[in-house]
């Protein structure tokens, strides 16, 4: 006997190997569902026991695979959930729902994985008493005799239709095979084949009779597996429902594969989602939607590791807004919030799509101007300073405020970041004492 362990728990799995392998039956284990379906791991396995929880697929998930009418191959195949807590009511029903064989514990003693398990695998291996149901439409009774006669190794039982009831017979009885032949006048097989497609699991589709060179293409475009021409052999109509099992197995393995995948891209979509707002709330700060301080150190430690190793410039810009505790004083806080606002978006204006602005306190500001030099990043700051002065914030009560702001402004010229910065404050309150609304530059430039 061959044991496959889809687990999490490799304690589990050794406790498995000293249960079975001593006596000469082989287990082998994967780490999840999803490995488990790349491999077709199963179809080499007598016995599957695997995780009932897991991400993005669980093993309720695979057991309902497993289950489903493309699996009448394996469809004896006994299938155990591992849970870490003893089965409650919820897990029995789940069970029950994806017809899954029994639970274990994760924590099982060897001797309890033995008695459990050996005894599911000895059940198993007995006869067949599930046929596999196979639907035949619009076929005489010689040709529904040989197959028949041919399926009958297979443990598949065939039942046969007439065309007006085979939607209805195909969507009642779920069988994985339809043998089809030609219809009655009014109706083509690609009219059949479309309508069967809106099921929500159509049968593999064998024609009976040369569908003709016009009818074939289409056919074939719909998924037909092709046709056998009468009189049918017995080996010919094995060989093509055997090939029409496995291909219907491989479909439902790629459409699980596909929507696994999916899941696995919408949860990474969330996340990067989730890690970008997250990054947000961190480095924004909330009143002016620029960057925080937070952020701005990062930057600024960037930019300078950038000019060390690769020689690129950048200018670093001070603001403070003049008298801003005065604003506040007089019309209120509310006001000096919408003075920080209005201030913020006339700075974001006047940069590029490459430049930072950041609040890095109550009412001071810097801004780091990427790939430029010192001559240009003054004539910036020179542009920021004109719109703020120039142009008053006017207040929902009418009342005009006349902000102003001093800059410094400087480049690197070192490896210190925060020797940098301590440059361009001293730069800003200079010009703070020489009367303000001003730029200054720093000393060393």
């Amino acid at each position: 006997m061959r044991l496959l362990a889809i687990t999490q728990h490799p304690n589990f799995v050794e406790r498995l190997r000293t249960a079975f392998e001593p006596e000469g039956h082989g287990v082998f284990a994967l780490p999840d569902p999803l490995y488990a379906l790349a491999e077709e791991a199963w179809t080499r396995a007598d016995l599957v026991v695997v995780d009932a929880q897991g991400d993005p697929m669980d093993g309720y998930r695979l057991c309902h695979l497993l289950r489903a009418q493309a699996r009448f191959m394996f469809r004896k195949l006994p299938v155990v959930l591992l849970l870490d807590h003893p089965p409650e009511a919820e897990d029995q029903a789940r069970l029950a729902e994806v017809d899954g064989d029994a639970f274990l514990s994760t924590e099982a003693l060897p001797g309890q994985c033995l008695t459990v398990l050996g005894s599911l695998a000895a059940a198993a291996a007995g006869p067949q008493d599930l046929p596999v149901p196979i639907l035949a439409c619009g076929l005489d009774a010689s040709t529904l005799e040989a197959i028949r006669e041919g399926v009958a190794p297979l443990g598949c039982e065939v039942s046969a239709c007439a065309v007006e009831g085979l939607e209805e017979a195909a969507a009642a009885g779920n069988p994985p095979i339809l043998f089809l032949g030609p219809p009655p006048d009014g109706r083509t097989r690609e009219d059949i084949l479309r309508e069967l497609g809106a099921l929500p699991d159509p049968p593999c589709v064998i024609l009976i009779g040369d569908p003709g060179d016009e009818e074939l293409p289409p056919l074939l475009e719909m998924e037909a597996m092709g046709w056998l021409e009468p009189p049918l052999s017995a080996a010919k109509v094995r060989l093509a429902v055997t090939r029409a099992m496995a291909r219907q197995y491989a479909s439902r393995v790629q459409r699980e594969c596909r929507l696994q995948l999916s899941g696995l891209l919408a949860a990474r979509s969330r996340l990067e989602q989730e890690t970008e707002a997250l990054r947000n709330e961190v480095l924004m700060d909330p009143l002016t939607e620029l960057l925080n301080r937070r952020a701005f150190n990062q930057h600024l430690d960037h930019a300078v590791n950038q000019w060390v190793r690769h020689a690129r410039p950048f200018v670093l810009i001070l603001g403070d807004l003049d008298y801003f505790k005065l604003i506040n004083d007089r019309f209120g806080h509310m006001v000096g919030d919408q003075v920080l606002k209005t201030v913020s978006l006339r700075i974001r204006a006047s940069l590029r799509k490459s430049d930072l602005a950041f609040r890095i306190g109550g009412e001071e500001f810097a801004i780091l101007l990427t790939e430029t030099q010192l001559k240009a990043g003054l004539d910036v700051a020179e542009k920021i300073r004109r719109r703020i002065d120039e142009t008053p914030v006017t207040l929902d009560s009418g009342q005009s405020v006349f902000p102003t702001m001093s800059f410094g402004i400087g480049g690197p010229d070192g490896h210190d970041a925060g020797a940098l910065f301590s440059r361009v404050d001293t730069a800003l309150y200079a010009a703070k004492h020489k009367g303000r609304n001003r730029v200054e530059l720093t000393e060393k430039a």
